[in-house]
């Protein structure tokens, strides 16, 4: 019986492979504490180091007894699980196809991505710091050609003023915004080689300081009220693992099935390394 061959790590790394070329918003949060995931409902313990204070030293005095270093523990959750399930003619003859196998598991990751991505997306949308916004549902922006670089920079201003580094910023836009950049010299002129060609991953170019990713999974309302997020991936964390890989003989076909169930989790912890343009197409 063909399924007696079946490998299921070899299915789940490629299952990963495909995950991880896809994944937009999740490739810009950090992975920290994925090695410590094992099951679905699993819990890390992160703790949030509070403020050290700097104090006056004068020569010749001894200086005061050191401080406690304490910060609230927060907790990253493994909330969410997902399956999927395909049948194939013969999973014996996939694991020695390669381009089958990789069509089949592609096909699977990009449906589980979508969902995984969007869920992202509005976690981050959701959490940002009330300081860091930049239009609202009410009065959306309505970016132009003239203005649309400009308001990533406003965006970029909010993080500063907001302490987060300038290294390692990202903005994930819509493909229309993405379109209004590009009759803009100074997102066009930007490294000229480097933005003409969109990047596996959604990598499209350099602005104001981010690096730009399109996506069609930035949130919104029917077509309206885009929310545009900036910021970098100390904002939160992400983990995931695919548990289960297997193969088996669907009882009413004569087929081979394959089924798989990811597990993931996310959480942001500094809300102000998130800032969000709310936006309106033209």
């Amino acid at each position: 019986m063909s399924v007696e061959k079946f490998i299921p790590q070899i299915w789940s790394a490629r299952l990963l492979n495909h995950l991880d070329k896809r994944h937009v918003y999740l490739n810009l949060l950090n992975r920290d504490y994925e090695g410590e995931i094992k099951n679905f409902g699993d819990t890390v313990k992160v703790n949030q180091i509070g403020d050290i204070t700097i104090k006056d030293y004068t020569k010749g005095t001894d200086i005061e007894a050191p401080e406690d270093v304490s910060g609230a523990q927060q907790e990253l959750k493994i909330d969410q699980a997902k399956y999927f399930n395909f049948s194939i003619d013969d999973v014996d003859n996939a694991q020695t196809n390669p381009k089958l196998m990789d069509k089949a598991m592609e096909r699977a990751a990009y449906a589980m991505n979508d969902v995984v991505d969007a869920f992202a997306a509005n976690l981050l949308a959701i959490n940002v710091h009330t300081d860091n916004t930049i239009g609202d549902d009410t009065t959306p922006k309505v970016p132009t050609k003239e203005t649309a670089y400009d308001l990533l920079v406003d965006l970029g201003v909010k993080l500063t003023e907001a302490n987060v580094p300038t290294v390692g910023r990202w903005v994930v836009i819509p493909a229309w915004y993405h379109g209004l950049l590009l009759k803009d010299q100074r997102f066009v002129g930007n490294g000229t080689d480097y933005n003409k060609a969109i990047l596996e991953g959604g990598e499209v170019g350099n602005a104001a300081g981010f690096t730009v990713y399109v996506s069609n999974n930035v949130p919104n309302t029917t077509k309206t009220k885009y929310k545009i997020i900036g910021g970098t991936e100390e904002a939160g964390s992400y983990a995931e693992q695919i548990l289960k890989t297997e193969a088996y003989r669907p009882e009413k076909r004569f087929s081979d099935a394959v089924k798989g169930l990811h597990v993931y989790g996310a959480k942001v912890f500094q809300s102000k390394c998130i800032a969000v343009l709310t936006a309106n197409p033209e």
